[in-house]
């Protein structure tokens, strides 16, 4: 599941708008886009890793995932949304430590 949210330039094409990054505090916030200008996600780095909440946008600008990163090691609650379900991954110490997935009626599926 991790594998389907990936973050940083590198996960970007070339022929994207360059992102966009600016100073908060101590953290650098960055924001990446699609092609056509609207944006596909955002997040913050300290010390040139991640860090911070992260999020991505489809391409009609719903959510897809939020991620959190505490100095470039995943950590805390990550959750996908897909049309029928919603996923959330817990991390602890940068691996999974458990895995829930909800239909779109609310209950919760079979993992």
């Amino acid at each position: 599941m991790a594998a389907l949210f990936t973050f940083g330039g590198a996960a970007l094409a070339q022929e994207n708008p360059e992102p966009k990054f600016e100073k908060e505090g101590d953290l650098i916030k960055g924001t990446f886009y699609y092609q056509d200008g609207s944006v596909r996600q955002t997040g913050t780095y300290k010390e040139g890793k991640l860090h911070g909440e992260w999020i991505a946008y489809d391409n009609e600008g719903k959510k897809q995932s939020i991620a959190t990163y505490t100095e470039g090691n995943k950590t805390g609650k990550w959750f996908f949304w897909t049309s029928d379900k919603l996923t959330e991954v817990d991390y602890d110490n940068n691996q999974i430590a458990g895995v829930n997935t909800w239909k779109s009626d609310g209950t919760l599926a079979e993992n």
